[in-house]
Formats: structure tokens, sequence, C-alpha cells
């Protein structure tokens, strides 16, 4: 099975949703003209990383955010991974991704497990508590957020259950920690024997200046689709899902786990 995958490699307007709804509805414009069957965003593209500001940015419940992938999703018929945005859910704010399919119906939302006190989210930002996979164009996949891939154990029990096919990953990852990112990456891909599509962000905000260089990497770990890391971009490639299935069936590592040595 082909899938053609599109990763919308933006800049994010610190604090200022509007302009970013803007983008994103862009970028969905584009990538519906260009017939891919999923598209990605990165991490926090609804407001950059303006914790301070969640009282007055955050979405109340994710309505907006949900309400406008939706409907993305079913004007250009494309299967969407939402990136994350900022939240709130009752007394709490979350780092929140919402998957939908191409007909508009969600089919995932996960809140962030790993908060990365760096950019200090444990401040502001409340832990999720559940893992987040999901069947997406007939695959079974799982999402991440950016500093949840430092934690394979906790990829890998997700990645264990189908097993997964694909792990998408939405981020706004530093430009001086560029090069752990793609290792990293690539190190997820080989060890899950999964295809890695990853979303990282340009651009730059009070405090930090974003990498970009999102990803698309086979079973392998090679890179089959690299996009700048400087310059915002649509990177499009159609990937071979069989691909997996042959590379499992040489080295079948899920088979020859043993789970209940790993505490």
């Amino acid at each position: 099975m082909k899938l053609t995958v599109a990763i919308a490699q933006i800049d994010i307007a610190l604090a200022q949703p509007d302009i970013n709804q803007l983008t994103v509805a862009q970028y969905a414009q584009k990538a519906g003209e260009a017939g891919v069957d999923v598209l990605i965003y990165p991490e926090m593209w609804r407001t950059g990383y303006a914790l301070e500001q969640l009282v007055n940015l955050a979405d109340e419940e994710g309505v907006k955010t949900q309400d406008l992938l939706s409907q993305l999703a079913r004007q250009y018929h494309i299967n969407i991974i939402g990136g994350s945005v900022a939240t709130r859910q009752q007394d709490a704010f979350y780092n929140t991704m919402f998957v939908y399919d191409k007909n508009g119906h969600q089919v995932s939302t996960y809140n962030k497990l790993h908060l990365f006190g760096l950019m200090a989210e444990e401040k502001f930002i409340s832990a999720g508590r559940t893992t987040n996979v999901f069947t997406l164009a007939g695959i079974p996949s799982a999402g991440a957020i950016c500093y949840d891939i430092r934690f394979p154990e906790w990829l890998r029990t997700m990645m264990a259950v189908g097993p997964q096919e694909i792990l998408y990953i939405v981020a706004e990852w530093p430009i001086q920690r560029i090069a752990q990112w793609q290792i990293l990456l690539q190190a997820r891909a080989i060890e899950n024997q999964a295809f890695v599509i990853a979303a990282n962000r340009v651009g730059h905000d009070d405090d930090n200046i974003f990498g970009g260089r999102s990803l698309i990497i086979d079973p392998l770990g090679h890179i089959v689709g690299q996009a700048s890391d400087t310059q915002e971009a649509l990177l499009i490639r159609t990937i071979d899902i069989s691909q997996e299935q042959a590379i499992r069936g040489e080295i079948p590592v899920f088979n020859d786990r043993r789970p209940t040595l790993y505490h």
C-alpha cells in the first residue's frame, strides 16, 4: 500500500492564533491541491510557547481547533495529524494533539505525556495520562509530541500494540539540538521497524530559534524526505507501507521481545 504524506513545516506567530489558523488553512489547501493522503502540522502551532498567556490564549476544550481541523479535513478530503495546541480542559491546561480522518471525523485525542523542563512546560501545563494509538488511512499508527521521543520505552509500548506501522511526531525542536532530533528519530524508526513522519517548526520566539528539518524516515532509518533547517515548506513524499512488512519478516523484533523482564 502506498501513502502520500505531507508535512507542513511552518513558522508560528507567537501568541497570535488568528494568524496561525490562517497559515494552517493555507497549507491544508496546498496539500489538498497536491492530492496528499495525510497532512501533519507541528507542535503548539496555534499560539507557540506563549505559556504565560495561556489563561487568555488556550483553546477552551479545544473547540476552535477541532472545528477548524475537522472542516479542513472534509473540505480538502485529507487525513490530518493536527500537530498540537494549548487547550484548557476543565481547570487545567494541556498540550493536545487532535487527529482527523478525511471525512472530518476525529479518530484520536492525546495530551502530551512528557513535559519539557527547559521550556518550563510543567509550570503551566498538566501531563497527559494515556497513549495515542489509532488507525488512519487504514494504517495502524501512533502519535507523540516533541520531548516524548526521548522516551523510547514508552514509544515502544505504543508501537508494539499493533504493531503500529507509522509513528507521527510533532515538535517545536530548537536549532541547537537539531542533530539530536534527527538521530533520535532515525533510532525510533529502526527499533520500531516503522515509518516516522516528523513535523518541526521553523522561525523563532522571544527565547528560542527552531530548527526545522522535518523528516520522513523509512523503517531502516533511511531519510526519504527532509525539509530545510530554516525555511517554511510543504514536504511531500509517497511511502510504501508494504516495505515495513518485509523488514519485520527478516528481523522479528516484536516477536522476540521479553516484556516481563522490562521494568
